[in-house]
């Protein structure tokens, strides 16, 4: 890629959490029997009347908000005409000429560098149906359960230059919908995915000819698939050959794409307004009430837990990867050392959450729970090392820290006169160790705590340790 630049455009598709489809009150459920939440507006019956989910257009509104999106007090709904098995009316509803959202922009870290990602419209439109062709027969068939549900699509600038770029701006899109509750954003369902639009250029030319990758649903295959269409638009342009504007699959088994389909251009969807919904309109008082609405986002809080905690901002993102996650290092650290409660969230209790597959929002270990187990270890009762130990026991039982290791007997010896004791026995079952410690090999300090905290099953208070066995080994 030395001679050529990618330019990237992503279009991303967000399904909406609201309880009802788009433009009927048929259930927005996942995972139904086929074809169980359909009724005459989602099958695209004749003379069926659609009508607006007020809730969809609140939720639309607050990631137009949150993406710094001008908001269109006023927009329209347009039919988007194309024939597919899974769209039963033979038209989208969508929007076109006057969206909801227009010319906001997102900024993220791509390797320690800020990208300014411009967006050029949010709107809204129903989901179309699914396509299910059985493996072991000639056949297909249409479930039109998703027939109907409610998204946002938000379309991009071309300002990515790279599969990394494009994943940054994806990871921020994605934890602002989560943060703000309109989608759970989960990938495996659909209700999170994206189209990219890929196409590379020789720098200082004309721009180059463009194909799309269709319904991307991880970060991992964005960014592979990506990488893998600059490559393939490389090598036609070396061997002479020219890049053709189409539509392409992504396998992620054989980390290919292959042609689908010719690229439409908006005029072979032949839109125009649709007869049967008036424009949407949003009052003064009401887009008042939802900026008030807007959470803290993910970058503002990463920006203040770093500065909390003075940690690297990579290590922090761990803390906002989720609005229940910031939300429970906030409450623990109003009752406890923000670093030391960031570390255990980071280190033991990422790990337990990640053994058990779920969020912090899944166990019964609580805030209160993790700032009294920071304070212990200040305190002496334990050590940092019992503390990371029982993490797991705690988010299994709901337990309080201080009453569980007193239970389990965990409580750290700090006696010294017990520690004396134990030190002496060491050091006696050890006299090579000892010589040759005494002769200049120093790093054997890091042995002989070992054994004795082993000796003391871990609950040896360290500093006492440390202490005792430095006066005894001179």
């Amino acid at each position: 890629m030395a001679d050529y630049e990618a330019v990237i455009g992503l279009e991303v598709h967000v399904q909406l959490a609201t309880a009802s489809k788009l433009f009927c009150s048929c259930p927005n459920h996942f995972g139904s029997a086929p074809n169980s939440n359909v009724c005459e507006v989602c099958a695209g019956m004749p003379g069926a009347l659609p009508r607006v989910n007020a809730q969809a257009v609140h939720y639309a509104t607050l990631v137009g908000l949150a993406t710094h999106c001008e908001i269109n007090q006023n927009s329209v709904f347009a039919r988007k005409n194309y024939f597919y098995p899974d769209l039963p009316s033979g038209y989208q509803i969508s929007q076109l000429d006057l969206p909801l959202c227009e010319h906001g922009y997102l900024d993220v870290m791509v390797e320690g560098q800020s990208r300014h990602i411009g967006i050029t419209r949010i709107h809204m439109e129903n989901d179309a149906g699914k396509n299910i062709h059985a493996q072991h027969e000639n056949v297909s068939y249409v479930d039109l359960n998703r027939a109907g549900t409610p998204l946002v699509e938000i379309v991009s600038e071309p300002d990515m230059r790279s599969g990394a770029e494009a994943v940054a701006y994806l990871k921020a899109l994605h934890s602002i919908v989560t943060y703000l509750g309109v989608s759970d954003g989960n990938m495996e369902e659909g209700n999170f995915r994206c189209d990219a639009n890929v196409s590379i250029h020789k720098k200082g030319e004309a721009l180059g000819t463009r194909a799309e990758l269709k319904n991307l649903n991880s970060f991992r295959n964005v960014q592979r698939a990506i990488e893998i269409e600059i490559e393939r638009q490389k090598d036609i342009l070396e061997d002479g050959g020219q890049v053709v504007q189409e539509t392409r699959l992504y396998d992620a088994v054989k980390n290919t794409t292959a042609s689908m389909r010719g690229k439409e251009e908006a005029h072979d969807y032949r839109y125009f307004p649709d007869p049967d919904l008036l424009p949407v309109g949003i009052s003064d008082e009401q887009m008042a009430a939802w900026r008030a609405e807007l959470p803290e986002l993910p970058a503002s809080r990463l920006a203040r837990f770093t500065a909390m905690t003075g940690l690297p901002e990579a290590d922090a993102e761990v803390l906002v990867s989720s609005r229940a996650m910031a939300d429970f290092f906030e409450e623990a650290a109003s009752h406890a050392e923000a670093r030391k409660v960031a570390n255990i969230m980071i280190g033991a209790l990422q790990r337990a959450l990640n053994a058990r597959g779920c969020t912090v929002a899944d166990t019964q270990f609580s805030p209160a729970a993790l700032a009294e187990l920071v304070n212990i270890v200040e305190n002496g009762l334990i050590s940092a090392t019992i503390a990371n130990d029982i993490v797991p026991d705690l988010l299994e039982s709901g337990a309080m820290p201080e009453a569980y290791v007193k239970e389990k007997g965990l409580v750290q010896i700090s006696d010294t006169g017990e520690l004396e004791g134990i030190v002496d026995g060491i050091i006696a079952a050890n006299p090579a160790e000892v010589e040759a410690f005494r002769g200049g090999k120093t790093k054997l300090m890091g042995f002989f705590v070992g054994q004795v905290m082993r000796a003391t099953k871990g609950k040896g208070n360290p500093a006492a340790i440390n202490s005792l066995l430095a006066q005894k080994l001179q």
